[in-house]
């Protein structure tokens, strides 16, 4: 569907007076480059002889970007696909998968400060901060749909776990702003 198409097309879909792409599909992009940002600092990392020591997390990091990036790419197309088969269900998981995810690489972030390339430490800023908006624009997606769910149960635990889920990605954004701030104010990287 859209995924294979070009980025232009997307956009304009999602800007015309159309049902679908929407916000969910606008969440699953955001994560999709915040991983590739994450991919980018990685492949700018591994190699060079000043990180030699850090490689294998940096790998490590790199293949979860991989997968992630290729997943938000999937579920950009399944949200619009959910939203058009007015399936309840579908329209519910797909967000929630982009929280899941979007909060899983998010904890990379922290480290990559630390461990990656500071040429690039702001990308890695701009990776977190598109994790963190895919967090939160999938959450309004989860709860939109939460407020057409019977079974209270269901919609409780689904609640419970964003709200853990929020709070911590929300301390990472304090600790990812700091230290990324940091490094920039030290300025004893060359460009």
């Amino acid at each position: 569907m859209y995924i294979q198409g070009s980025l232009k097309n997307y956009l304009d879909d999602l800007a015309a007076r159309l049902p679908a792409p929407g916000g969910g599909s606008a969440a699953a992009l955001t994560g999709a480059l915040g991983a590739a940002l994450i991919s980018m600092v990685c492949n700018f990392t591994i190699g060079k002889e000043k990180y030699k020591n850090s490689e294998e997390q940096i790998k490590d990091i790199l293949s979860q970007s991989q997968r992630s990036r290729l997943r938000f790419m999937e579920l950009l197309d399944l949200d619009v696909q959910a939203y058009q088969s007015k399936d309840l269900e579908k329209s519910l998981e797909v967000p929630l998968e982009v929280c899941r995810i979007a909060h899983h690489l998010s904890k990379a972030c922290p480290e990559l400060v630390n461990i990656g390339n500071v040429n690039l430490i702001s990308d890695v800023g701009c990776a977190y901060d598109c994790l963190w908006a895919a967090f939160i624009s999938a959450r309004r997606n989860v709860d939109i749909n939460l407020k057409n769910m019977g079974d209270i149960t269901r919609k409780e635990g689904i609640n419970y776990e964003l709200d853990k889920l929020e709070e911590e990605i929300k301390q990472l954004k304090i600790k990812v702003e700091e230290n990324v701030g940091k490094v920039i104010r030290r300025q004893d990287y060359s460009i």
